[in-house]
C-alpha cells in the first residue's frame, strides 16, 4: 500500500492534528493511519520503515566515508539519518546520534514515531545530546568504536557557532581523517541555504548549503540532498 504522502509529511500532519483537537500525538498519530488504510501507527511506520530511501543508500556507504544529508527545514533530513542509523543496527553495526538541538527523549521518541522500538537495539545505540559536542568530542567519545559504526552529528552548521572551537574546516578535517583511521561512517546533517528555490531545482545540491563560515565542501564523500519525495544522493568522483 503506497502512502498518500512521505512520512514525514504525515508525522507533521499529525503533530498539528493534536495541537487543534488537543489529543496525545499517539493518538493523533493512530488517526493519521487510518485514513491511510492501518490500524496504527506502528503498522503504517513498519510499512514504511521497509521501504525508506535509505533502504537503497545504506548500502552504498563504506567505512571511512564522511556524508553530508541536506535539506531545509521539515523536508526529512533527521529521520533519513535516522534510518540510516537503524539500517546501520539492523545489519549489527553501532549507531551514535550527536545532537546539539534535540534531548535523548526527543530523539528516542522520533524513532518511536519511526515504528523503531529504541530497546529493541539497546546494546548498539548511543544517544549523546552534551552541549560540549565538537570534533574533538565526538573523536573522544568514540575512540573505541568499533569499524562499521554509523555517527549522526545533528547538525554541521551548530559545531561552527562556539568561539572555542576550532574553524569548522579544522573540525570536519580531524573527523574524516578519524573516520578512515577508524573505519567509522560519519553523517552530518546539514541546513541549506534560505536562497535555495525549488521552483528553479526540485531539489538542493551543495552550492546550497548554508555556510556562515567558509568550508571545503570536497571534503565529504557522499551527499543526500531532499526535498518533497526528491532525493538526491552523489558520491565523490
Amino acid at each position: 500500500m503506497k502512502l498518500s504522502a512521505p512520512i514525514y509529511h504525515l508525522k507533521r500532519k499529525a503533530k498539528r492534528l493534536s495541537r487543534e483537537e488537543d489529543i496525545p500525538l499517539h493518538d493523533a498519530l493512530d488517526r493519521i493511519a487510518t485514513t491511510e488504510g492501518f490500524s496504527a501507527w506502528s503498522m503504517l511506520a513498519a510499512k514504511a520503515g521497509a521501504q525508506t530511501p535509505a533502504n537503497k543508500l545504506f548500502p552504498q556507504f563504506r567505512p571511512g566515508d564522511l556524508v553530508l544529508v541536506g535539506a531545509r527545514p521539515g523536508q526529512g533530513k533527521t529521520l533519513m539519518s535516522l534510518e540510516l542509523a537503524v539500517e546501520a543496527m539492523k545489519s549489527g553495526q553501532r549507531a551514535a546520534f550527536f545532537s546539539l538541538e534535540y534531548t535523548e527523549k526527543d530523539v528516542l521518541d522520533r524513532l518511536r514515531a519511526m515504528g523503531v522500538a529504541p530497546a529493541q537495539f539497546d546494546k548498539l545505540l548511543e544517544v549523546d545530546c552534551s552541549d560540549a559536542i565538537s570534533a574533538d568530542y565526538v573523536v573522544k567519545q568514540m575512540a573505541n568504536a568499533p569499524r562499521g559504526t554509523v555517527v549522526v552529528i545533528d547538525y554541521l552548521q551548530v559545531l561552527d557557532q562556539r568561539r572555542d572551537n576550532p574553524d569548522l574546516t579544522v573540525q570536519v578535517r580531524a573527523l574524516k581523517s578519524f573516520a578512515r583511521d577508524k573505519g567509522l561512517i560519519v553523517v552530518f546533517i546539514s541546513q541549506i541555504d534560505r536562497s535555495y528555490d525549488p521552483a528553479i531545482k526540485p531539489c538542493p545540491d551543495i552550492h546550497d548549503v548554508r555556510l556562515p563560515n567558509p568550508l571545503d565542501l570536497t571534503l565529504f564523500d557522499k551527499t543526500c540532498f531532499l526535498n518533497n519525495t526528491e532525493v538526491q544522493f552523489r558520491a565523490a568522483s
